[in-house]
């Protein structure tokens, strides 16, 4: 079997950018959660079996107390906030695995998730579908993989390597060293995507990167300013560290036979009719801009959950 693991927070904020306004019998902005929905059901149909959602019920974790620049709801558009209660109810009552997290992140349950079914002999292979730069450490050979749905790209830890130049165990420390903006921390001065990459290819953690250049040996520029940073900033490096690694000992589930698809629940029937009533209309322009999805347009939804 498979098992996807779908990043329900950037689904959501992927889809209210992408798609048409839309707005319920009570006046509710509704469009991100019908995109969202249909596009989790078009998994399903397409073959899908296993599947769980996890989702940011609140922006804030316990990474804001580590960090105070890291990122909050601040600035999220009211309408796109308001959506995640309604995306939650909306896919448990279609019968999918939800898991709304609160003091940990959306991006923790996902990499916890994976963990957890990567070590179920009858899982043939985990699929993390994000393409958050995070979940690249949760990648493991060929069998735990990361899709970004949108561009249709599957990463598995040779493609890892091709892309950040280091592999999947070395993620945290690159990401301390390069930082994250769209997590809200700045990484280190100086310490660039190359140079970062060059040292931990060869050095895997920041413990093992010698306080002395001459010892490194790699191709990277200014190594001695270099140097000097991670000595001054070393504390910002650990914290940053800290920060980009992900949880995975958050208890989910206990087999994953829990995460099969077994249809919708009764109450889907009236919540789908309402998301099928809702009246689309242009959305009002945005600075903020997300790449659409492959597809904008899907069935019904209460067909498309019972097909």
């Amino acid at each position: 079997m498979e098992v996807f693991l779908v990043d329900g927070t950037y689904e959501l904020f992927r889809h209210y950018y992408a798609l048409p306004s839309a707005r319920d019998k009570q006046g509710r902005e509704v469009g991100a959660v019908r995109g969202v929905l249909a596009s989790v059901l078009g998994m399903i149909k397409g073959g899908a079996t296993h599947i769980a959602v996890a989702t940011d019920h609140v922006i804030e974790s316990f990474r804001n107390q580590l960090w105070p620049g890291y990122k909050t709801s601040e600035g999220v558009e009211p309408e796109l906030l308001a959506q995640f209660p309604l995306l939650e109810d909306v896919l448990s009552a279609a019968g999918i695995v939800v898991w709304p997290m609160v003091e940990f992140e959306a991006d923790d349950a996902l990499a916890a998730g994976a963990a957890a079914a990567a070590q179920d002999a009858r899982v043939e292979r985990v699929v993390i579908c994000t393409p958050d730069k995070d979940l690249a450490q949760s990648v493991s050979g060929t069998r735990v993989v990361q899709l970004n749905r949108r561009t249709r790209v599957t990463m598995d830890e040779q493609g890892v390597i091709e892309k950040f130049g280091v592999p999947p165990l070395s993620i945290p420390d690159y990401l301390a060293l390069v930082g994250d903006a769209a997590d809200g921390y700045p990484g280190l001065p100086g310490w660039g995507a190359k140079s970062s990459a060059a040292v931990l290819a060869k050095f895997r953690h920041l413990e093992q990167i010698p306080k002395d250049c001459r010892e490194w040996r790699v191709n990277a520029t200014n190594a001695s300013a270099l140097a000097d940073t991670l000595c001054r900033e070393w504390d910002h490096a650990l914290l940053f560290r800290t920060l980009a690694t992900l949880h995975t000992d958050i208890p989910l589930f206990d087999d994953v036979e829990q995460l099969r698809w077994n249809g919708p629940k009764p109450e889907f029937e009236a919540l789908a009719a309402e998301l099928d009533s809702a009246v689309t209309e242009p959305r009002k322009a945005s600075s903020r801009k997300s790449a659409p999805p492959k597809s904008t347009s899907a069935p019904p939804l209460r067909s498309a959950a019972r097909s």
